[in-house]
C-alpha cells in the first residue's frame, strides 16, 4: 500500500428482511419535519410507501413529499426539491429509491441552504459545502450506485448536455441506509442488470490503477467473483434471496470509499459513459457497459500486468504457454461474454447515440489522470467509434 490517507464512514447500515424496523430507531434522533423524496411510484404499488408513511406518522413526523424523481434527476428537479424543502421547513430527508434517488436527496441536502446557484457552485465549480446540510436517510430499493454509503451526487444538464458527479465528503453520507433485499426482486430486468455492471464498473475503476501490492486489489477481486456467480443466479432467478443479498452488499463495499484507499484510481468509463447519458438520457449503467470494452482493450497495454492479473484472479483465465497479451485479452474476453450473458447493452448506438453526437460527448467527457493512460480528444471519440460498431 502506497501513500498516506485516512478512513471514516459515518452511515450506520440496517441490512435484512426486517431492516425497516430501524426507521423506528433512527428517527427520534430528527426534527419533526421529513421530505419523504421517491421516484415514479413503484413504492406505491409494492406497498412500501404506506409502510414507510406509517411508521414516519407513528414517529409523529409531518410529511412532506417530492415524488417523481427520474432515473438521471435533473437540474431542474434540483431546484424544484430545494422549493419543496425550504417550503415545509424540513428537518430530514428520508429517499426512498434507487441510487437515482438517493444522489438526487443528497443534492438536496446540501443545496437548500445554498446561498449560490447549486449546479454552478457544487456540479460546475465542484465547491465544498459551507452551508447548512439537511441530513439524510435512505431506505434502498435498487442496488448498483453504492449511494446508500457514500458522498456522491450526480445531476444532469440537459440544457449544456453535461451530467456531472460530485462525490461529497462525509458531512453528507447518508445518516443511515436500510437494506432489504426484497425490496428489490421487482426491478426490471434491464434495470437489474444495468445496476450489476454499475457495480462491476465501481470496482474496475479501482482496480486498475497503481502497480503496488495492495490490500484494496484482493478486496476487489473477491467483490468481483461474487459479483459474477451472484448475477448469474438472479438473472434465472430474480427472487433467489441469497444472490440478491449477496449483490446488495457487494454493491454497497464497491463504493463505500474502502476499497479505493492506497489506490489512485481511474474514472474515465464513468466520464465518458456519463458524457453519452447527457446526450441520450440512457440508464446509467447500459452506458458504462457500452464503453468498458473499447476503452479497456485501449488501456490494457498501458496496464499490462494488472490487466493479467484481472485475468487469472477473477476469470480463472489459465496462464500455461500463453503471452501476457494473450492472457489479458483472453480476461476481457470472459468478461464480455459474461457481460452479454447476463443482457446488457454493448453499444452506445442501441442507447441511442449518433455519429453526429460523438464529438460532443467526447468534448463534454472530464478527461482525468489517475488510469494507467491519459486520454485525448480524439482517443474518447475512436473508442466511441469502437462502441458504436459493437
Amino acid at each position: 500500500m502506497l501513500g498516506n490517507f485516512t478512513y471514516s464512514n459515518p452511515t450506520k447500515l440496517y441490512f435484512g428482511k426486517e431492516s425497516l424496523n430501524g426507521l423506528n430507531e433512527e428517527l427520534p434522533k430528527y426534527g419533526k419535519n421529513v421530505l419523504l423524496i421517491y421516484g415514479g411510484g413503484s413504492i406505491k404499488k409494492t406497498g412500501l410507501y404506506d409502510e414507510v408513511i406509517k411508521i414516519l406518522k407513528d414517529n409523529n413526523k409531518e410529511i412532506f413529499e417530492d415524488a417523481g424523481v427520474m432515473p438521471n434527476p435533473t437540474v431542474e428537479k434540483l431546484y424544484e426539491g430545494c422549493e419543496r424543502a425550504r417550503k415545509g421547513n424540513v428537518d430530514f430527508i428520508l429517499a426512498v429509491g434507487g441510487g437515482s434517488v438517493c444522489d438526487y436527496a443528497k443534492a438536496v441536502s446540501v443545496s437548500v441552504y445554498s446561498e449560490e446557484d447549486p449546479w454552478d457552485k457544487y456540479f460546475l465549480r465542484m465547491e465544498d459545502v459551507d452551508n447548512k446540510i439537511i441530513p439524510v436517510g435512505c431506505v434502498l430499493t435498487m442496488v448498483g450506485t453504492g449511494s446508500e454509503m457514500n458522498g456522491g451526487s450526480v445531476i444532469t444538464n440537459h440544457e449544456s448536455k453535461l451530467k456531472i458527479g460530485h462525490v461529497f465528503g462525509e458531512n453528507v453520507f447518508p445518516k443511515f441506509s436500510i437494506m432489504n433485499p426484497v425490496y428489490t426482486f421487482t426491478l426490471p430486468e434491464y434495470q437489474m442488470v444495468a445496476g450489476f455492471f454499475d457495480i462491476m464498473s465501481h470496482i474496475l475503476e479501482q482496480y486498475f490503477s497503481g502497480e503496488d501490492d495492495n490490500t484494496s486489489d484482493y478486496l476487489m477481486e473477491g467483490l468481483l467473483k461474487s459479483l459474477i456467480h451472484s448475477s448469474k443466479i438472479a438473472v434465472k432467478n430474480p427472487e433467489d434471496y441469497e444472490a440478491r443479498s449477496n449483490i446488495m452488499w457487494t454493491a454497497t463495499w464497491a463504493l463505500n470509499t474502502l476499497v479505493a484507499k492506497g489506490k489512485s484510481t481511474d474514472w474515465m468509463v464513468h466520464m465518458i459513459g456519463q458524457s453519452v447519458g447527457a446526450y441520450t438520457d440512457a440508464t446509467h449503467g447500459m452506458t458504462l457497459a457500452a464503453v468498458s470494452i473499447p476503452y479497456y482493450k485501449h488501456i490494457m497495454p498501458y496496464g499490462l500486468a494488472k490487466f493479467k492479473r484481472f485475468a487469472i484472479n477473477v476469470w480463472d483465465v489459465n496462464p500455461e504457454g500463453k503471452s501476457d497479451e494473450q492472457i489479458a485479452n483472453e480476461g476481457l474476453e470472459c468478461m464480455e461474454k459474461w457481460m452479454k450473458e447476463i443482457g446488457l447493452v454493448m453499444s452506445i448506438k442501441e442507447l441511442g447515440a449518433t455519429e453526429d453526437m460523438l464529438d460532443g460527448i467526447a468534448k463534454g467527457t472530464f478527461i482525468l489522470e489517475g488510469g494507467y493512460k491519459v486520454l485525448n480528444h480524439d482517443e474518447i471519440v475512436d473508442i466511441l467509434k469502437e462502441s458504436m460498431k459493437a
